[in-house]
């Protein structure tokens, strides 16, 4: 069984001290995420919402559609001061099978 991952690219300038949000609700490292190869990453489902063509019609007209709607922000320390990056994109993983079928 596999379970979901998601996965936050960090900016490049961005060290090993780190601040992680997700929708504005701080983060524990090691517990609500770990770092991997200069990635976040959650060992659960993130989810960001896209908003198609028909949801936008229909909320126009005041009809809501509400969905999951994901956002992970980072704070971290460079030589030139504190950076933040707001609404990093989102990517997903599985984990890797056991071994060979």
């Amino acid at each position: 069984m596999s379970v979901g991952r998601s996965i936050v690219q960090l900016p490049r300038d961005a060290g090993d001290e780190l601040e992680v949000y997700v929708n504005r609700v701080l983060q524990q490292p090691d517990v609500d995420y770990y770092v991997e190869r200069h990635a976040i990453v959650f060992d659960r489902t993130l989810r960001t919402d896209r908003l198609s063509g028909w949801r936008w019609f229909l909320g126009a007209w005041g009809v809501g559609t509400y969905r999951q709607d994901d956002t992970v922000d980072v704070r971290y320390e460079t030589d030139g001061g504190t950076r933040s990056a707001h609404k990093l994109a989102i990517t997903f993983a599985e984990d890797e099978p056991s071994g060979d079928m």
